[in-house]
């Protein structure tokens, strides 16, 4: 699915891959599965981590052995940030108990109170072992549209140095993403000692998606809601969606996100 679904992302194919199978082949991981999902609205963050819990756990995301975080819904007032961070601990350290193979989605994270996600370190090492549990087993997935405008930057400067988009290696982009994260006071990561620790197995860069990816990912919605993929359809969806840089319109400024409201206007 990853290879025939997921449109324009060969650096999120290669790492994820990479990182679940090895993760998964270890009887005794030193370590849980961390990972960083980083990139624009609609380029697929949510999309790959909603596949990949739907693949490991029965239920998918409705598995009670699955567990999202949203700092609007879970953590919405900073005055209430030593009160989210024994909860949230709680929370990880009870649900592992029970179940040591656990997953843990934050969502929006540079939108999560600065401070707040550090409670979580002493999961994400190598040592957490407690109440006989084997808490390495567990998987936490960040996802954040931090770093976003780095890898378009970045991306729209390789392809003027005739650099193509699929030539893109994760050594390009992972300084600048590390970067924008950690330095960013608005971001979840500042100066968080799970980016100064090395806790992060796999940062994964989501690419700006091109004119041609929006148009795959219209066929796609148009067979997945049942309706017939016609060209002069496809071509007004994708046309319909702004791009930048302006004078080159080179990629888009929303990625997929808007596709399937947009397809509403034409049925």
């Amino acid at each position: 699915d990853l290879a025939t679904k997921l449109v324009g992302q060969p650096l999120v194919r290669q790492q994820v891959m990479k990182g679940v199978s090895e993760f998964l082949e270890k009887r005794n991981p030193e370590k849980p599965l961390v990972m960083s999902f980083h990139g624009s609205t609609g380029t697929g963050k949510t999309y790959v981590s909603s596949m990949l819990i739907r693949y490991l756990f029965q239920g998918g995301l409705q598995s009670p052995y699955v567990h999202q975080f949203s700092p609007i819904v879970h953590f919405p007032h900073a005055e209430q940030i030593e009160q989210y961070k024994a909860s949230l601990k709680s929370w990880i350290q009870g649900n592992l108990t029970k179940c040591g193979r656990s997953a843990f989605l934050f969502d929006e994270m540079d939108k999560m109170h600065p401070g707040l996600i550090d409670v979580i370190i002493p999961f994400l090492g190598s040592s957490w072992v407690v109440y006989g549990t084997n808490y390495r087993k567990a998987i936490f997935i960040f996802i954040s549209n931090a770093g976003g405008e780095q890898i378009n930057k970045m991306t729209l400067g390789l392809r003027h140095a005739h650099k193509d988009r699929e030539e893109i290696s994760l050594q390009d982009l992972e300084p600048a993403i590390s970067k924008a994260v950690f330095e960013n006071p608005q971001s979840g990561f500042w100066k968080s000692r799970i980016i100064n620790e090395h806790l992060i197995d796999f940062v994964v860069p989501f690419l700006p998606l091109k004119r041609h990816h929006v148009k795959q990912c219209v066929v796609s919605e148009l067979v997945l809601q049942g309706l017939e993929v016609r060209t002069a359809v496809v071509e007004e969806v994708a046309d319909s969606i702004p791009y930048f840089p302006e004078e080159e319109k080179l990629f888009s400024s929303t990625g997929c996100k808007t596709v399937a409201s947009r397809i509403s206007f034409f049925f």
